[in-house]
């Protein structure tokens, strides 16, 4: 975020609690207005809403050891239960305006690597271990010290990575940006729409969107990023209902039939914690686990870090305020997923969206959880918003984080280089974990090779240890005989 902006939102001179509500989220302390959360806390839900569709889509799609599928209207509704219950969890519990749902990628994680090779109960069973690790890595405290031990710069850069990878997000999940069928022979992996041109009203939609967004963040509008997904919204669903249009992708907008549907609640408690260890070996229930575990324990670690570095809740030493109870919730969330049958829950980075609208305080996720809530009941009418609609947001505020590039002392080739990496992978590999990875590995062979090895703290050293078993998965795997 502009620092003039910055200025703007947090002023020097915090104004009085105007109440009770306000005293318990320091809504006025940390600069912000019940206005602006309950708008960061609407931007954050339908930036977000599209989990809602997307995790029933890959879930439901898979079929276990077995050959049975999971129903994708208990899907939808287990996805959007644990969504509201753990955002407002976090919001009340944390006081971060960082929602909470089902994390995507650990999704595909379950659905074609772990049920395959199990029951649907016993993968999700595998989900709540996991879960359960990540509290104990929590409550012993080892997770909020390797967060603490992480160099300034480094958090700043992963900042700075996670915001060109929400960026590209936006523009894949919009068609903007396409990936080239390997049958084109051709060594470009991605292009401009679906042809290399532009074509299509759904694309109309998006670059209007960015063009709207911008131009109201230029003016400081408030709200400009809500405003922004409620007008393309409105505009979609117009030209859906007078164009021919041959799909918008996951969502299509336009007025349902129905506005409320009932929910179904019968995916709910169905995991079974250690039936895995009976479907396949031991060192194959490890290995998934500890691929689980490593993916989830850092997206959250960049996560948390890069929406309190943009909502400026960092302290002068970098920490996150009550990063322990926000970790331990958010490890609680991959429980109440896999307890659900809706994959391991986390962090979302589309909470930037909220951010970029102002929320600073956990009442944002208050918003965003009774959206989630809603949506139980009313999710023909609340999944309306076309992709194309959303995703203006997400490049908008991938431009607010990609400001904090500026902190980075890039003639110091030591930060630099692990800087640079974890910026550049992120987007590059569509995986926040890969480039907090290689920052990692870098950082401490430039220390090491430097001859400054005793200045990385040790939990640095254990943890690219980790990710140097993460990205040589392969290879250890073909050691241990596992398939």
């Amino acid at each position: 975020m502009p620092d003039t902006q910055k200025v703007t939102d947090r002023p020097s001179a915090a104004p009085p609690a105007a109440n009770s509500v306000d005293r318990f989220f320091k809504i006025s302390s940390r600069g912000s207005t019940f206005g602006r959360e309950i708008r960061g806390g609407f931007a954050t839900f339908f930036t977000m809403a599209y989990i809602l569709v997307l995790n029933p889509i890959i879930l439901g799609s898979a079929k276990d050891k077995f050959g049975h599928q999971l129903d994708a209207v208990q899907l939808t509704t287990a996805t959007a239960l644990v969504a509201a219950v753990m955002t407002i969890i976090m919001g009340v519990g944390g006081n971060l305006p960082l929602a909470l749902a089902a994390g995507l990628g650990l999704n595909a994680v379950v659905a074609f690597q772990i049920a395959p090779l199990m029951s649907w109960d016993d993968a999700m069973g595998l989900i709540v271990l996991e879960g359960l690790l990540i509290c104990v890595l929590v409550v012993t405290g080892l997770r909020e010290a390797v967060m603490h031990a992480i160099p300034q710069p480094l958090k700043q850069a992963i900042s700075v990575g996670i915001g060109l990878f929400i960026a590209f997000i936006g523009f894949v999940d919009a068609g903007f940006v396409t990936r080239i069928p390997d049958v084109a022979h051709t060594t470009v992996p991605v292009q401009l729409g679906g042809t290399g041109a532009l074509a299509g009203w759904p694309i109309l939609v998006f670059c209007l969107g960015v063009l709207l967004t911008i131009g109201l963040l230029a003016r400081k509008v408030k709200g400009a990023i809500l405003i922004s997904i409620v007008t393309m919204t409105i505009v979609a669903i117009i030209i859906n209902s007078t164009a021919d249009i041959k799909s918008w992708g996951l969502t299509t907008p336009k007025v349902p039939d129905d506005v409320v549907a009932s929910p179904d609640f019968g995916l709910l408690g169905h995991f079974s914690l250690f039936g895995a260890f009976g479907e396949t070996s031991a060192i194959t229930v490890v290995l998934l686990v500890f691929t689980l575990i490593l993916s989830d324990f850092f997206d959250t670690m960049g996560t948390v870090v890069g929406i309190s570095a943009e909502a400026g809740l960092l302290d002068e030493e970098g920490k996150v305020p009550n990063l322990g109870r926000v970790l331990l919730i958010d490890g609680a969330a991959a429980v109440a997923g896999g307890a659900a049958s809706a994959s391991s829950s986390t962090s979302y980075i589309e909470s930037a969206a909220g951010v970029g609208e102002g929320a600073r305080t956990g009442f944002a996720n208050l918003v965003t959880g009774g959206l989630f809530a809603l949506a139980l009941f009313l999710t023909p009418l609340l999944t309306i918003v076309p992709l194309q609609a959303a995703a203006p947001a997400l490049v908008a505020v991938g431009f607010l984080m990609m400001t904090q590039v500026k902190h980075i002392d890039w003639d110091k080739y030591e930060i630099a280089i692990p800087a640079f990496l974890t910026i550049a992978v992120m987007p590059f590999t569509y995986s926040i974990t890969n480039g907090i990875g290689a920052g990692f590995l870098a950082y401490v062979l430039i220390k090491t090779v430097l001859g400054k090895a005793k200045d990385v703290h040790w939990l640095l050293w254990g943890a690219s240890a980790l990710f140097l078993v993460y990205f040589a998965i392969d290879p250890v795997e073909q050691l241990f005989g596992v398939k």
